[in-house]
């Protein structure tokens, strides 16, 4: 639901949904590794498919960018 490189999106993405009872998975994380901790790969936050609705109206409520 949300792929980017900026690690502060992540981690507020990741604040706003977990705070309202959603967990969040995050995908890529250790490709930092692969990348030299460059940032040219993205990262990607993912909820269930039962939370996604819900998910996507919070972070679009707190202006955070999401994929279309």
């Amino acid at each position: 639901m949300l792929r980017t490189n900026d690690p502060t999106v992540l981690a507020f993405a990741t604040a706003l949904l977990e705070g309202e009872g959603i967990e969040v998975f995050a995908l890529d994380v250790h490709m930092s590794a692969l990348e030299g901790s460059i940032g040219i790969l993205p990262r990607r936050l993912m909820v269930r498919r039962s939370d996604h609705f819900r998910a996507r109206a919070i972070l679009a409520d707190n202006d955070v960018p999401l994929e279309s």
